[in-house]
């Protein structure tokens, strides 16, 4: 009896799983049924919508247009409208204001700078200028008598856009005469005066014409190495070396800091420190990265760096530093990296440019090396004269030292091109045309707001 019972219940049971079998198959064929139909190619994507437009005859047509509709797109809210504008590139938002007189107006909206900068996107950019050699500048102070009363420099910058390899112009009228570009950091460019003696600094954005300048440095020097990192709520200046010993000679002695910031603390070339003992800082420029400022140190070649918070320089060993040529240091995505020439005559490596970046342990690792055959082609372009590393988020520029040649190089994807030759050089945009000009390149995002603009408004004024 139980036997016959149990068959009972096993038959049953099999029934009852061939019919959840059957149904889960045809959910599963409706389903593929489904997503076949709705990816089908003959249905139209994205779904056209169709108006009728009635004239003044009272005539009507059918206009079928899925993208630009006038009559959806000119009742875009202003809001959402801002935020589009917001996210153009500098060029491409000075063009849009020529549509209208409210698109014309929004440089100088304060909600509309608001907005601008929450959502507006990065860019790394390069600035490169017509800057003359140290030399020059000694020679022009040395046998200048009385000035033609020209109190502006004169000059243009040439902006590259490396993401299209466009180039577009900048004015820099409204900077005195006797300043050369140093630094660029959160949109403007610092300029420092360049008679010897106690150092003026003007930072300066381009892009709208804001400038303003810091008090003067407490201690002389003659050319000293310039650090600079700005953010929306504050500004942080290094001057570093080149101390004016005696009216004929210099020294690497000290560094003077200027800092303010949105909380109300600032200290006006209040903070100084020594350097380390026998350094030689003959780049000119320091490289700031995760709260310290990294320059070159020559003679030899090692890594000099300032931590900001504790107020102290240290020292750091170079990878080959006996085999080094044209070393310089930039920052790439929060990271330091040495660009160098390594030239190992009596061995037989060939020779080669190679990136290396700065780990946190303080060691070195190599992260890229030049192709040998585009090597081959940089070297007899570059002759021996050296060049210059400006690196910015995931691209890096090599400038050839006495042209307007260079290559870039980005990091994300590896590759290696030679940029396109500035349109602009050839136009007499610059008052140093004579000898002793090059071409220099600094790291720079355009901006159209920078607060920190009024930020020293009011505490200088």
């Amino acid at each position: 009896m139980k036997t016959s019972k149990s068959k009972s219940l096993f038959y049953f049971c099999r029934e009852k799983t061939k019919e959840r079998t059957s149904f889960r198959c045809c959910i599963q064929s409706k389903t593929n049924q489904f997503l076949m139909d709705a990816f089908n190619t003959s249905m139209p994507l994205p779904f056209s919508y169709t108006f009728t437009i009635t004239s003044g005859s009272c005539n009507t047509s059918t206009h079928t247009n899925p993208w630009m509709d006038v009559r959806i797109w000119s009742k875009l809210p202003e809001r959402l409208l801002d935020r589009v504008i917001a996210f153009l590139p500098p060029p491409a938002f000075f063009r849009a204001r020529s549509v209208c007189k409210r698109w014309y107006g929004l440089l100088y909206c304060s909600s509309f700078l608001e907005l601008y900068m929450q959502i507006s996107p990065s860019h790394h950019w390069f600035l490169f200028l017509k800057h003359r050699t140290l030399k020059s500048y000694i020679c022009r102070a040395n046998t200048s008598s009385g000035g033609n009363g020209d109190n502006q420099t004169n000059c243009e910058g040439y902006l590259f856009d490396p993401c299209d390899a466009a180039w577009y112009r900048l004015s820099f009228n409204l900077v005195p005469s006797g300043f050369y570009p140093a630094s660029s950091s959160g949109g403007l460019v610092c300029w420092v005066s360049d008679e010897a003696g106690a150092k003026n600094l003007i930072l300066f954005n381009p892009l709208v014409d804001s400038l303003i300048q810091l008090p003067p440095t407490l201690r002389p020097r003659l050319f000293p190495s310039i650090g600079l990192t700005v953010s929306p709520t504050s500004v942080d200046v290094t001057v570093a070396g080149d101390d004016l010993i005696s009216p004929y000679a210099v020294k690497n002695l000290s560094t003077e800091s200027f800092h303010i910031d949105a909380g109300g603390f600032y200290s006006i070339w209040g903070t100084t420190s020594s350097l380390p003992r026998l350094c030689s800082l003959e780049s000119g420029r320091m490289v700031h990265v995760d709260g310290k400022f990294y320059c070159m140190n020559y003679s030899p070649f090692s890594v000099l760096a300032y931590d900001m918070a504790a107020n102290k320089w240290f020292k750091i060993q170079a990878p080959m530093r006996r085999f080094l040529r044209s070393p310089g240091l930039v920052e790439s995505r929060g990271k330091l990296i040495l660009v160098a020439a390594v030239e190992k005559s009596k061995l037989n490596v060939p020779k080669s440019l190679r990136l290396w970046g700065l780990q946190d342990c303080g060691t070195w690792v190599e992260i890229e090396r030049m192709p040998l055959q585009l090597y081959m082609q940089f070297a007899e372009v570059e002759g021996g004269n050296g060049f210059d590393p400006v690196g910015h988020g995931e691209f890096i520029v090599i400038m050839i030292r006495g042209s307007d040649k260079g290559l870039l190089f980005d990091i994300c994807r590896k590759r290696w091109r030679w940029i396109p030759a500035c349109p602009y050089l050839g136009s007499s945009g610059c008052a140093n045309n004579g000898e002793g000009a090059e071409l220099r390149g600094l790291a720079y995002e355009p901006r159209l707001a920078t607060p920190v603009i009024s930020l020293l408004s009011c505490f200088t004024g």
